[in-house]
């Protein structure tokens, strides 16, 4: 689990998981905190271990790296998640030989989860279902378990919160089999304090998931672009091609050459598109590879 600044929580949330998964290996990444944090999570009976650069993506790209398992379990340690939903979790993620099952959250406090951020994700989650085409209810639970596949396949790129959304295109992108199960969520103890900022958090998912649409669907994307550039361009052109056929003049010169160049930039969108995506399903079939040379979860 990442831990920043969490005294007042991660002792209780180390508990709760020894006690639901007593066979477990529990591990507390510090992330620079200032407080007793290491110090409390040892105590407690977990394994602590760092990551300096300051980020959860980071934190996130160290634990993957680091830990050795058949199945993962990765949740925030603030104390939101419940405990005691793990085991239904992994036996779903075991059962249904799944790659991903993810903790769709259930508040159980008005105080738990905010309006702003309720909203936030609502419109991302809806926003990405409609671009990778398929359902998820809570895209930005931190509250995962994984297969060893998922996690050794999985190059983690993002350095902050929207890491819960690059977790979710890879699963997406390589079409593994995932799920949600409903978990209560509650609100943070006292003493604790959230880093999350609903709009600047908001606008550095939202993004992460146009920069991994382009990366992903470079085809869809720049020929968005390009059919957009195409129509302003022969939209500036109809009123002067009008005029030249009507007078045989081109009075608006300037106009006439702005149209021209958008309608070229609209042709080299379009083919650099053709390109990058030859490129990504080469990146994709790596990732794939990646991922089958894992044995299967529960093998």
């Amino acid at each position: 689990m990442p831990c920043y600044n969490e005294e007042a929580a991660v002792g209780a949330v180390v508990e709760g998981f020894r006690q639901a998964l007593p066979a477990a290996r529990i591990y507390v990444y510090d992330n620079n905190s200032r407080d007793r944090t290491a110090e409390v999570a040892r105590k407690a009976g977990a394994e602590v271990r760092g990551e300096r650069r300051q980020g959860k993506g980071h934190v996130v790209r160290r634990m993957f790296a680091d830990v050795d398992a058949d199945v993962y379990v990765l949740v925030d340690g603030d104390a939101t998640y419940d405990a005691p939903s793990v085991p239904r979790m992994i036996e779903k993620l075991l059962s249904g030989h799944l790659d991903m099952v993810v903790g769709m959250r259930v508040d159980q406090d008005q105080a738990a989860y905010r309006r702003g951020h309720r909203t936030g994700n609502y419109l991302l989650t809806t926003f990405l279902s409609s671009v990778f085409g398929q359902a998820f209810k809570d895209i930005l639970s931190g509250y995962r378990v994984f297969s060893r596949r998922f996690v050794k396949s999985f190059p983690v790129l993002s350095d902050g919160f929207e890491i819960e959304t690059e977790l979710t295109v890879h699963a997406l992108e390589l079409a593994m089999p995932v799920a949600e199960v409903e978990t209560p969520y509650y609100a943070r103890p006292d003493g604790s304090f959230s880093k999350l900022n609903t709009w600047g958090d908001g606008f550095r998912i939202l993004r992460t998931i146009l920069k991994l649409y382009r990366s992903e669907k470079p085809l869809r994307f720049f020929t968005a672009i390009g059919a957009f550039l195409a129509l302003v361009s022969v939209g500036l052109t109809i009123p002067i091609l009008v005029n030249y056929l009507e007078t045989g003049l081109v009075p608006r010169l300037p106009t006439a050459v702005l149209s021209t160049g958008l309608m070229i930039v609209a042709v080299l969108a379009v083919s650099s598109g053709l390109v990058l995506d030859t490129v990504t399903r080469g990146r994709r079939e790596m990732k794939l590879l990646a991922y089958l040379s894992q044995p299967p979860v529960g093998e």
